[in-house]
Order: structure tokens, then sequence, then C-alpha cells
């Protein structure tokens, strides 16, 4: 297993900057997914990696050796495209055993080798069907057997499934995960779908206008996002602009936090909708609840949870919110309901505005 490092790479297109000195250590048999939205800078990464686009400054490494002007054919990688880009004159078989033919390597070895794949992606009963004889999934399977054929040490995937529908890109994220694990290799995956980087990553990388904003174990973007960006764009979050008060951030009765570092007159905080905890007017034991007045707008049963949106007052106008709560806990609660609202702060991010 060989590892990837990036240093200081940047890349620009006349006046548009792609990439700004961007370092990214990918560690040996990791996958590293790039997240981001259109535009960002991933599949620009991704290229230079490849060997596809030349950075106009820094170095690209592939196991500690120095790979920036080293052409694609001689860079041990193997590469998944969004579409899939299938021989469509050649079966299965003869697609995943082209990389091998190319090679001249022996026939023996080559009728092996696919046999291998084959299985490994699960397609031995497709083997001698042409391209547009299977599904986009099995399609997509055969692309990456094809990848894997002549062993390399690292595999590229540019948002392998965004050609496919919601069920199918469910499973095939969680076969690419399965043989990615099984064969060993580092992977790096871009995506813009933030549900799927957060599946099969072992890190993700969230990158915003040709930069990396955070780079961390999936739980951690989504549990502490580092910028506002990344809060932003990782995960269904309520964004309040607050004023700040003493130092303070608050919607008063919910929670009240230290103003970040930096921030002048106004902060916008951030919190899951699945942290604001959301009572009755009253307490089951009689006492008074506690927390923010807020009534009820609207209430949409999401299956196992169900999101209420929530109209509340903080002296200086309304606030609208979501909260996410177990359907069966929210059963009771009525469209037009007042409730009461709280939120842990320790759960709660403000950055200056």
């Amino acid at each position: 297993m060989s590892g990837v490092s990036l240093v200081g790479v940047s890349k620009s297109y006349g006046s548009v900057k792609a990439l700004d000195h961007v370092s990214i250590d990918v560690c040996p048999g990791e996958l590293l997914a790039l997240l981001g939205p259109s535009g960002c800078g991933k599949t620009t990464l991704l290229r230079c990696v490849a060997g596809l686009e030349r950075p106009d400054k820094g170095n690209v490494e592939i196991g500690q050796r120095d790979m920036t002007l080293v052409p694609t054919r001689d860079r041990p990688i193997g590469m998944v495209f969004q579409s899939y880009a299938l021989f469509p004159n050649l079966t299965v078989r003869k697609n995943i055993s082209f990389p091998l033919e190319v090679r001249r390597r022996p026939r023996k070895e080559i009728d092996e080798r696919v046999d291998e794949l084959l299985d490994l992606v699960r397609l031995s009963e497709q083997a001698e069907r042409y391209p547009k004889q299977i599904s986009g999934g099995q399609a997509q399977r055969c692309a990456l057997g094809r990848a894997l054929a002549a062993n390399p040490e690292v595999l590229l995937l540019d948002e392998p499934l965004s050609a496919l529908d919601a069920l199918v890109r469910g499973r095939l994220r969680d076969e690419i995960r399965r043989i990615q694990q099984r064969v060993g290799i580092t992977a790096i995956y871009v995506t813009h779908d933030q549900s799927e980087a957060m599946a099969i990553a072992d890190r993700v990388a969230v990158m915003n206008h040709g930069r990396v904003e955070q780079i961390a174990r999936p739980d951690e973007i989504y549990d502490m996002p580092a910028t506002q960006f990344a809060a932003t764009f990782v995960g269904s979050r309520n964004a309040v602009e607050l004023d700040v008060r003493n130092g303070r951030v608050a919607i008063p009765g919910a929670f009240d936090i230290p103003a970040p570092e930096g921030t002048g007159s106004r902060a916008i905080a951030f919190f899951r909708p699945e942290d604001v905890r959301v009572s009755g007017p009253a307490t089951s034991n009689g006492r008074e609840a506690v927390g923010m007045p807020a009534r009820v707008e609207l209430k949409v049963f999401l299956g196992s949870t169900t999101r209420l949106h929530l109209v509340g007052q903080n002296g200086a106008g309304p606030i609208s919110l979501y909260s996410d709560l177990p359907s069966h806990s929210a059963r009771e609660i009525d469209e037009g309901a007042l409730v009461h609202v709280e939120i842990d702060p320790a759960l709660v991010q403000a950055f200056p505005l």
C-alpha cells in the first residue's frame, strides 16, 4: 500500500484559481473523500493526482515518489469515472482484461486475474455480456474491476455514483467500500453528496474555493465543523443570526454561550435539529416547562423522525428553527401547539459575522 501526498498544490485556469496551496496526506490503505460544491476544486485535485492536470505550483507524491511530472500512463493508479468509460464493443470480461492485455501479460495470468476480479465485483454471471446489456450499477462495478486489474497502488474515483438512482447509489456505495477494504488499496473519492462521503470515507476533506476548509473523520466534521462553511455544508443545521451582548451569544431560554474570538456586534449560531429539545407547556410532574416559547408552524413526517418547524421569540423578533424528534415522541405534538425549546450549549457553535 502506498500513501499520497500533495504539498502546496496550486492550479489556475486564467483568472480562476481552482486550487490554492492545497496540502493533504492520504495514509496507505485509507479512503479519503473530497467533499464540496461544484467548482470547489475537488475534481481538479483528483486530476492532478492522476496526471491529467499539471499543478502550477507544488508537488504530488505517491509512495514517497515525486509524480508531479510523470505521465498518467506511468503512474501507479486506477481511475473510475462518472460515465463508466467502458468499451461498448467489448464484453465485461474483455473490458476488465484490457489493461492487462495492453501490458502484454501472459494469457494464464490475465485469465486468473480477471476471474478473481469478476468474483470480487460480483459480475461472474455477466462476464460475456456487453455494456449495453447490463445495468448502470453493474457497468460501474465493471469499471471498478477494470481500474483494479493492473494492481494499482492508488484508486481514484470521480463522482462514480452520480449518474445512478438513489437506491442503486446506496448499494453500490457500500460495494465500493467493501471492495476497497478487501483489497486494502489507498483511495481518493470525489463527491458533492455529504451522506455519501460520510458513509464511505475514513476521513473527509471539505473543500471550498480551492482550499481545504477541514479534514477529519466524518463524525468529527459532523459534530464539530471547524469553519462556518463546513457547518453550513455538512449536515442539516439550524443557522440563526444573533446580536452579541456583553460578550455572549444567546437565544434567551434556549441557550447562552460565549461569543467567539473576533466577533463584532453580530454572530451566527449553528446547532443540529436533533439537538433541539422540545417540551410541552407543562412537564409531566406538573412544573412549568422551561425554555424559549415557540409555536409549531409545520409538522413533517420523515419516517423514523418527524421535523417540527418552530417559530419562537427572543425579544428582538421571531426566530425560525427546526427540531427533529423520533416520530413516536412527536405523535402528540400538533401543528399550532405552543411548546418550549432548549439546546445544550455544548452543542451550539458560533462564528463571527
